[in-house]
Formats: structure tokens, sequence, C-alpha cells
């Protein structure tokens, strides 16, 4: 309690720093700060995007207390992404990193996979096979069905739970709705080719009805091929991948009630691991001879019922039901080993939340509910020799069996302190309870716990465009079935064994920052600290496998203190010229048991991107980026053996890119990118494979 109390003294300090410094900016510029909505705040307004996952209701981004990034619908489709996170790449507050072709993750704030929450439309897409190192698990979610990405920066675990602690990531994919009381059908079909990988990318969807009914269906086809990196790299084999998706979703409203029914698919039929297959830094040879996610797919179904004022004392209601089954099959073989296993890994998460909200006049609103998830993990292996063909069974990843089960109860309450001050107080009671068996191994495990959890954010609205923010929360993980089972082959030439005693890691957060909303500019300035605790680790056991394999162990063990700053913005220039731009930030140590301080792992360098978005004429668009990351060359031990990194360091990089858009007619649509156009050389720090060289990219979209 002393340390939170600390955290947010130091927090409102800031605060005030920052309002002396920006109260004299707004007095400058003749902002209105008295009296009621002028004008000029009406404009404003209108330049701030809603968002609702950081408050679990709808509210403009401008107006929650809480450091967050949006990349709507209009960002996603002047991009060409090959997986969802590259929408995400260059955003305020992220770095993306790409393990393999087909797979990148997302890092918040100095964390990555199980330690960010990921949501799809509010359901959790996190599952107990989440590793707490880069995963590949939200690449299988269709780049091309998404309306809006929001990310809320920080420990979310008050409204969320579990995961989520280095923040929340939720997709929200395209509701389907008319406003004709005639009966209508539209559709858009998309072919586009990129040059780097010989790829092509194919969309069709449809979408029908009217007024009170609408339905929508669409299918995605990508074919890429063997990547070329920049300059000398050349082509990097193997690394071509196909997908196949498909979705589809039904809107029904009457009165003050809706229904929203959605399917997604996405299937990898077979994605090759790159950097096992060839050799990393500081190696001869690579770890795998074979190694396929062979497939890898996700199947989401999911219903929400939403009720407006059901009750006198409730204004709205929402119920959400779904289950997600995802399949992480593999075929690999060590390299110069003679036996080939076939992996079957299948998760399958049912989950049900309920929320309610009650609004109390001006001054205060509730919102409270419970979720229920129901998690349970089937895993097979099997072996086959390749000189004999005969068969065996081996132990299998995960313990066949194992269940993750989780019930909580949330409330959030938003109080309007004063007509310039909110305050939104949350809290979280969660209970899990996890249980692996022993299958196939020698031991099993237990684990029920309940945790509790909070988060206090506190918004002055110093100017009707300038807001001071400030947040302290705390954020967990639970050990899950990853953490707790894991048998097999690891990254860097390690093998995975059980670790049945693990207790839940745990962060506080806090932060501080300023949110711009003139009408020619918003943007936003956060500096954060975060102190992460009973961080789980893999820990050298001493022994090897018969291939070589350095066996190691899960143990909470270390502590890790991490600092920040997160800068992003778009200023109109002039009416159809707009400058836009962010600037990311991130130091960590990490303190051993027995004192000695290191850098963290995987921490990203200092990067961002500056670019400018011209519209000429009503039709033409056109948009120069650079993108850009510092030098990262203050890595861990663990860094410095990862086949991935180069243990001198990664090399800095800038890369030039440009696209621009033409609406040839109301139902054609032509697009252009080059990226990097001087075709450099790089690698995206902790990444297995270079990114691609000079590659141009057009696409080609009609409606009908």
């Amino acid at each position: 309690m002393r340390r939170s109390a600390a955290l947010l003294r130091g927090g409102i300090v800031i605060l005030f720093l920052i309002s002396v410094l920006v109260g004299q900016a707004d007095r400058a510029l003749g902002v209105e700060r008295e009296g009621g909505p002028s004008s000029q705040q009406e404009q404003t307004i209108e330049l701030s995007p809603v968002v609702v996952t950081a408050t679990r209701g709808e509210r403009p981004s401008f107006d929650v207390p809480n450091a967050v990034t949006i990349v709507d619908r209009e960002d996603a489709e002047r991009q060409a992404p090959r997986v969802l996170p590259d929408l995400l790449r260059g955003e305020t507050g992220v770095f993306v990193q790409q393990t393999t072709p087909g797979q990148s993750a997302p890092i918040i704030r100095g964390l990555i996979g199980s330690s960010i929450l990921m949501l799809v439309d509010g359901m959790r897409l996190n599952t107990a096979i989440f590793r707490s190192a880069p995963n590949q698990y939200f690449a299988l979610v269709d780049p091309y069905n998404v309306q809006r990405i929001e990310v809320v920066r920080g420990a979310g675990s008050a409204l969320y739970g579990s995961d989520a602690m280095g923040g929340v990531i939720n997709v929200l994919t395209p509701v389907p709705r008319l406003a004709s009381e005639q009966w209508q059908l539209h559709g858009k079909a998309l072919g586009q080719f990129s040059s780097a990988d010989t790829s092509w990318v194919n969309r069709v969807s449809l979408e029908g009805g009217k007024s009170g009914v609408a339905i929508h269906g669409g299918f995605t086809y990508q074919n890429h091929n063997d990547l070329r990196g920049g300059g000398d790299i050349g082509i990097q084999r193997p690394s071509g991948y196909e997908v196949y998706a498909g979705d589809g979703a039904l809107f029904l409203e009457r009165g003050n009630q809706d229904l929203f029914l959605s399917v997604q698919y996405l299937r990898q039929p077979q994605t090759p691991r790159f950097d096992e297959l060839v050799p990393g830094f500081g190696r001869t040879q690579p770890s795998s001879a074979v190694f396929f996610f062979e497939p890898n797919d996700r199947l989401f179904l999911h219903g929400r019922y939403r009720l407006r004022n059901p009750l006198p004392f409730v204004d709205g209601l929402e119920l959400h039901v779904a289950f997600q089954e995802i399949n992480d099959d593999r075929r690999n073989r060590d390299f110069g080993g003679t036996r080939e296993d076939r992996e079957r890994n299948r998760d399958a998460l049912t989950g049900i939340t309920l929320q309610l909200t009650s609004r109390w006049g001006q001054w205060m609103t509730f919102t409270y509910g419970g979720e229920i998830y129901l998690d349970e993990v089937n895993s097979s292996r099997v072996g086959r020799n390749i000189d004999t063909g005969t068969t065996s069974t081996q132990q299998s990843r995960f313990a066949d069996g194992s269940t993750l089960n989780s019930f909580s109860f949330y409330l959030q309450d938003e109080i309007r302190v004063h007509p310039r001050l909110t305050a939104v107080l949350g809290g979280r009671v969660s209970h899990f309870d996890i249980d692996v068996p022993k299958a196939d191994r020698e031991v099993g495990a237990h684990l029920t716990t309940s945790v509790l959890t909070g988060s206090l954010g506190l918004l002055y609205h110093l100017t009707p465009t300038i807001n001071l923010v400030t947040n302290v929360g705390r954020g967990f993980r639970v050990p899950n079935v990853f953490d707790l089972s894991t048998l097999g082959p690891r990254p860097g030439n390690r093998f995975n064994i059980p670790s049945p005693d693990l207790k839940p890691e745990q962060v506080i957060t806090v932060d501080a920052g300023v949110k711009f909303n003139f009408p020619r500019f918003t943007g936003e300035l956060f500096g954060f600290y975060a102190d992460y605790q009973d961080k789980i680790e893999d820990v050298a056991t001493g022994e090897v496998t018969p291939e070589g394999r350095q066996i190691v162990q899960s143990a909470n063990l270390n502590k890790v203190t991490l600092y920040g700053v997160e800068a992003g913005g778009r200023f109109r220039l002039l009416d159809n010229l707009q400058l836009f731009g962010s600037l990311t930030f991130t130091w960590a140590e990490e303190e051993f048991l027995d004192g000695k301080t290191v850098a963290a792992d995987r921490i990203p360098p200092v990067n961002g991107q500056v670019g400018l978005l011209y519209r000429p004429m009503p039709r033409l668009w056109v948009e120069p980026f650079v993108r850009f990351a510092a030098t990262q060359d203050r890595l861990s031990d663990r860094d410095r053996t990862d086949p991935r990194i180069n243990p001198e360091g990664t090399p800095g990089w800038v890369t030039a890119n440009i696209r621009l858009g033409w609406e040839i007619t109301e139902r054609f649509r032509a697009r252009l990118a080059v990226e990097n156009i001087f075709d450099q050389p790089y690698r995206e720090h902790g990444s297995g494979i270079n990114a691609p060289g000079i590659n141009a990219i057009v696409s080609l979209e009609a409606r009908f």
C-alpha cells in the first residue's frame, strides 16, 4: 500500500508540473477556459474517436484516464498487412516482434505474450497455452476483417483480469448495419500483390439487409512465397505459407435491444518455424531439421445481446457468450535426429460475460459484471523414425486434459468529483481453479487461488482542449497450463520440463500524461513506471537432452523495473494535409534474488514513425512516412544467447515508405505502396527473420 501511495503521489506531482507548462501554452493559443462549450470545443470533440475498451463503455478517447492507441478502419485499409499485428507497427506505445513468417507478437511497455491480454469483440483470445514469450496466436485473427483495434496501455486487470499486465488489445470486427428501409445487397472484392514475397491476397465479402436486420459474410485467401530481405540478405528460405479465413455475422435490432452473432475461422495449413530451420546468431547449424506449424487454426463463435434500460436502476445490459478453439499442431525433428514428431495441441475456451451499467445523474456511472471462462487443453505427440518408419507414443507438449477455469466479478465507479475532475475507481475479485493431471509425465499440479486487484485513474480538464491524466493499477497473471506443464523443445536449443510449484506474477504501474484535442492537433504524451514482481522465468537445470538441448524449468524468480515515455499525435497543417508521428522509449532492468541487476529481456529500442497524409484531390491521397528504431545493445544474458538476437546488439534502422490511393470511380479503388524504398537490410529487435527488402504492393478493390 505504501508503494502504491508513493506512486500515486509521484503521478500527481508530474501532473502538476505538466499543468503549469501546458496551461501557458494553452493561453498562448487563446483557447476558452470558462463558460459553456465553444464552437471550437464542439469541433475538437469530433476529432476524438470513441473507445470502449478503456472503461468497458463508450467514451471519447480524449475523456478516458488511460493511455490509448487506436487503429481505425481507414488506417487499416491504407495498409497491406500479412498478419494482424502488422497493423500496429509504428503505433504509439507498441513494438512488433516477428519470430517467423505468418506470426508476429506485439510488445507493450516491455511486456509480450501472455503478459498482454488480447480480446476479440471483447472476449478473451488468451488461452491456457499462451506463452509468456512471443507466440503466434494473435496472427490467427484475419487482418482483413477488422473495424478497429483499441490498445489500452498499462495494467488493466481491474477490468479484465489475468494477463492484462502490459496492456489490453481489443480487436473489434465489423457489425453489419444498414439504415435503409428497403432490402439492399452490397459487396466488395480485393486483389493485392506484394513483390517482396511475391504474394497474393484476395478478399471477397457481401453484406445485405435493411434497417433492423443485416447479414455479412467474407472469405480471405493469402499465398506468400519465400521472403526477400533487404540489401544482400536475399531470399530467406523456407518462409512461405498460406492463409485461409472466413467470417460471417448477423445483426438484429428491434426497439431497445439488439443481437449480434458472428463466426470467424482462420487456418494456416503449413507455416515454417524459420528461426529453428536456419542457423541463428552464434550457431553453426540450425536447431531443427524440420519444424512446421501444421496446421495452426482458430475457430470463434460469438453471440452478444444488448438491452437498453431493462430496469429503472439499470441503463444497459450486455451479455456475451463465446466459444473459441485453437489448434496448435506441429511437425518437427531435431537437426541430426532420426525421430520426427507429430503434435496435436487443442485448446477449447468457453466464455460467458454479463455487464450492467447504471448512471446516477451526471455525476456517477457504475459499470459492473461477472465473467466465467472454462478452458480445456488436449495434447498428444507421436514420433516416427524416418529410417525405419516405426512409430511410438511420446510425451505430449502439455498434460492432456488440463483445465484452467476462472470466475470473476468486477466493479468500476466513474465519479465526476468536480466539473473539471473525474475519478475512475475499479476493482475485481477473480478465482482460478487450475488442474494439470499427471497424464503421461511424473508430475501434475492443482492450483486454486483468488486474486483481488484494483485501479485508480484521475482525469483533470485543464482546458476544453487539454486533459491531464494519471493512473495507478495492479496487474497480474496466473500461471497457466503452459507454465505448469510444458514438456518439449523450446527456441534457443532448450528443452522445457514441467514446473508445478508456481504462483501468480504481479505488476504495479503508474503513469501520467497529457492529452490534446485541438481543432488541428490531437495527441498524447505519457510517462510510465512499472514494478513487476514474481516474474516466471526459465531456469537451466544443468542437464541436457540426448539431442544436446539444455533442459530448463520455470520458476518465480526476479523483479523487473520498467520506465518509459510514449508520445504520438496528428497535426492538421492544412485542410488536406496532416502530419503524424509517434515515439516510444522503454528502459528496464531485472534484479535477481542474489541482488545482481542486469538489463531485462527483449526490451525494444527507441522506435517510432513520422509521416504526412496529403489529399491533393478528394479522390486521391498520398502518404509518405518514415519508420525507425535505434540500436539496442543493452541486452540481458538471455538475449545474448538467443539465436534470434545479435549478441553485439540489434543495429538501428530507418526505412522510407510511401503509399497512395486513388478512388477511380465510386465502385473502383486502387492503392500502390512502396515499402523500404532504399532496400535497407534490417531486423526488428528480437525477431527471428529479417524484415522485407524493397517491397512494391499493388491492390485493386471493387465495390458492387
